[in-house]
C-alpha cells in the first residue's frame, strides 16, 4: 500500500500547523492523523474519502484511552462543527455537544440525546504504528 501524501492544515483549536493525509477514497481502512495529534478532550476535523469526520480523544477516569469518530455536520444546523464542540458526558456516556444549538450527541452510538430524531453516523477506528485509521465502508452495494 503506498504511502498517504501528507497535507498541512491548521488545527482547530490551536491553529497550529498539524498534518492531514490526502488518500484516494478507497474501501478499507484510512489512515487519518497520528495519535499524538489528538489532544484528550478536544475534537479535530479530519476529510477520509471525501466525507467530513469529527475524531475525539476520550481518557476514561480508569485510564482507558479511547478514540472516537463521528460525522463532523451538525443535523441540526447543517454546519461542519462537531469537532469544535464541547466534549463532556452525560450519566457516564460520552458526549460532545454542537458550538451551534447545543445538542448532545453520543460519542459511541451518534445520538442525539436532546432531539431523538437525529443522529450523526459514527466511524468505526482502529490505531496501528501510531496511527489513527478510519474504516471507509464499501458503499458501492447501497
Amino acid at each position: 500500500m503506498p504511502s498517504p501524501t501528507p497535507a498541512k492544515v491548521v488545527h482547530p483549536h490551536t491553529r497550529e500547523p498539524t498534518v492531514a493525509h490526502r488518500c484516494r477514497p478507497r474501501i478499507g481502512w484510512q489512515p487519518v492523523c497520528r495519535l499524538e495529534q489528538l489532544q484528550p478532550a478536544r475534537g479535530v476535523a479530519a476529510l477520509a474519502a471525501g466525507r467530513q469526520i469529527a475524531l475525539f480523544r476520550i481518557v476514561e477516569p480508569n485510564g482507558a484511552d479511547l478514540i472516537y469518530a463521528i460525522d463532523n455536520i451538525d443535523p441540526c444546523s447543517g454546519a461542519a462543527v462537531l469537532s469544535r464542540g464541547i466534549v463532556g458526558d452525560r450519566h457516564g456516556e460520552p458526549t460532545v455537544a454542537s458550538p451551534m444549538y447545543k445538542q448532545a450527541f453520543s460519542l459511541r452510538t451518534g445520538h442525539c440525546l436532546d432531539e431523538t430524531d437525529k443522529h450523526v453516523e459514527v466511524h468505526t477506528v482502529r490505531r496501528s504504528g501510531g496511527w489513527i485509521h478510519i474504516k471507509i465502508p464499501d458503499t458501492r452495494t447501497q
